[in-house]
């Protein structure tokens, strides 16, 4: 699990079927810059919670992505 700042989106006017729907965002962690699909309605300049692999499919009803947004960061406390 990362946190990271949502830079961007993603738009793929043609998805695999059990894609349709789904939004992509740009999520800039501390070293990486990486697409994750959005579960909870994030945008520019959140913070956000990134999964990655079977949990990132299973918070996207098992759709094939491997990072996933499931949470926006109120707080982040050092």
């Amino acid at each position: 699990m990362k946190i990271g700042t949502v830079t961007g989106s993603v738009w793929a006017t043609r998805k695999v079927q059990s894609l349709q729907g789904q939004t992509f965002l740009i999520v800039k962690t501390e070293r990486d810059e990486l697409v994750a699909a959005d579960c909870v309605g994030a945008g520019a300049g959140d913070r956000v919670m990134v999964v990655f692999g079977t949990v990132a499919r299973h918070f996207c009803d098992n759709a094939p992505v491997d990072a996933a947004v499931i949470a926006i960061v109120d707080t982040k406390k050092e």
